[in-house]
């Protein structure tokens, strides 16, 4: 792209503007050597930005926050936040900036964020630096999600900084550019509602509802209407996770965003053997934000965004109460429709839903009494029924311990005539395996980013098989033993 080009494509700075209590001024560290080490091309495309241009020095140094393109306001973000239960007033971003908004190709305002950046005043006692490893895991995972149809942020570009990092040794620094419709998070209502201040907590939810929601400001009372429309938003978002085997691993409000996106891939990963209790997390050692408490977890988080947002919904916060509790309590009915609506197509039946509901319905609670009874690979027990949908039950019943319960639950299954070409299409061949993951983060650390780019083909098209890709579908080797993932800071 030419210097002419680039001027074409916009920066908007609205969250500095429109929400200046929650926005400090900020500028990026400088990287002494920065490399661009992948670059998401179709995503570019769809921003406007031309892939080129970001692979010339000065795009490089867009991407690490030190060329300030015209119109962006780099800020960090303030907000609060419940981590693993504890309230903290002050979090905010304390390695990340966030650069400004494009409006892509499609109309849609997007943010350009910068994670590992540098200190800024919310960096506490942490350097404000970030590492190759994990930042290609989040490039890595979101585009996995995306790919699924998860919703979630996206990754631009992960550029080594040329800078090491003291982590337990030294570590080649990195910025991750991130993509979202918004930054926006629970901890942000709670910042807001904590400084007592009502017109910015006011403005805070109009700036929601004009980027998220805009059919709220249509409804009798515009505030109840958005914070339903994060419920239900949630409840969906959570309830594909579940369906895919995915663990967030550190649900925290400040994790959780108003848009329904997924954010902040630090300590996740997929499910290989099907286990309600797994946890992947160095830091959760009670277990909370285990695979099975994520939708419990959402709830809660939920709850502490109602509590920031009473004075909005009604003046006389007392009245409000009562209001909030009955949206939240729609959450469990949105959550338990799509998972059940989910899992439904995932076994191939949703034809059957509408005149075999009971039916549909306890053989989803057997499949997972099957999962549960068994080291079964989640991913592969349901790829593998679509091989049983078409008549070959070999791969999959070779999967289970209990032959005479599958054998019954097959028959029954089958009898609905199950869809293969649906559960094919919902039922990924490839997943961001965690001994795959790792094995391409460790060689690109050590400046080897071919594992990546091969892992990352293969995710980013996960429900098409293809020849020589049969080392992605494989679970992981005897030897890999407990899987255990950590924040990266």
């Amino acid at each position: 792209m030419t210097a002419a080009a680039e001027s074409t494509v916009a920066f908007d700075g609205r969250f500095a503007r429109e929400l200046t209590e929650l926005a400090v001024p900020w500028q990026a560290e400088e990287a002494p050597g920065p490399e661009l080490l992948v670059l998401n091309e179709t995503l570019a495309h769809d921003l406007g930005l031309d892939p080129e241009y970001l692979r010339s020095p000065e795009g490089v140094r867009l991407l690490v926050g030190n060329h300030v393109p015209p119109g962006a306001t780099p800020v960090a973000q303030a907000y609060a936040g419940h981590q693993f239960g504890g309230y903290s007033p002050l979090l905010g971003d304390g390695r990340a900036l966030l650069l400004g908004e494009l409006t892509d190709r499609s109309g849609r305002l997007l943010d350009i964020h910068l994670k590992g950046s540098g200190r800024t005043p919310f960096a506490r006692a942490g350097d404000g630096r970030a590492v190759v490893g994990p930042m290609l895991r989040e490039y890595l995972v979101s585009e996995a999600m995306h790919a699924l149809h998860i919703p979630t942020t996206r990754s631009l570009a992960v550029v080594a900084t040329g800078r090491q990092v003291r982590r337990e040794g030294m570590l080649p620094g990195a910025v991750l550019a991130r993509v979202a419709a918004s930054h926006l998070r629970v901890g942000s209502f709670q910042y807001a509602r904590a400084t007592e201040n009502l017109d910015l907590l006011k403005r805070l939810a109009d700036h929601a509802i004009s980027r998220h929601y805009p059919r709220a400001a249509h409804a009798e009372n515009p505030y109840l209407a958005l914070f339903g429309s994060v419920v239900s938003a949630q409840a969906e978002l959570v309830a594909q996770w579940m369906l895919a085997g995915f663990v967030h691993g550190v649900m925290n409000t400040d994790n959780m965003t108003i848009s329904g996106e997924t954010i902040d891939y630090g300590p996740c990963a997929f499910m290989d053997t099907f286990n309600p209790a797994a946890v992947y997390s160095s830091i959760d050692v009670s277990g909370r934000y285990a695979y099975a408490n994520q939708p419990v977890l959402a709830e809660w988080n939920l709850a502490r965004l109602a509590e920031a947002m009473l004075p909005l919904i009604d003046e006389d916060q007392e009245k409000a109460v009562a209001p909030a509790v009955e949206v939240l309590g729609g959450f469990r009915g949105h959550y338990s429709k799509a998972w059940s609506s989910g899992m439904g197509k995932k076994l191939g039946l949703e034809h059957a839903r509408e005149g075999h509901p009971d039916a549909v319905s306890g053989l989803i609670d057997d499949a997972i009494a099957i999962l549960q009874d068994g080291p079964v690979d989640y991913t592969s027990f349901f790829r593998n029924l679509g091989n049983a949908a078409r008549g070959d039950l070999r791969p999959v019943r070779g999967m289970v311990l209990d032959l005479a319960a599958f054998d019954a639950w097959a028959q029954r299954w089958q009898e609905l005539r199950p869809d293969a070409g649906l559960m094919d299409s919902v039922n990924p061949a490839y997943i961001p395996r965690n001994h795959l993951v790792e094995e391409a983060l460790s060689a690109a650390t050590a400046g080897d980013l071919a594992p990546l780019q091969q892992l990352l083909d293969a995710v980013s098209n996960p429900f098409t098989e293809r020849p020589g890709l049969e080392h992605y579908m494989e679970g992981p080797p005897e030897d890999f033993g407990k899987y255990m993932t950590f924040c990266g800071t």
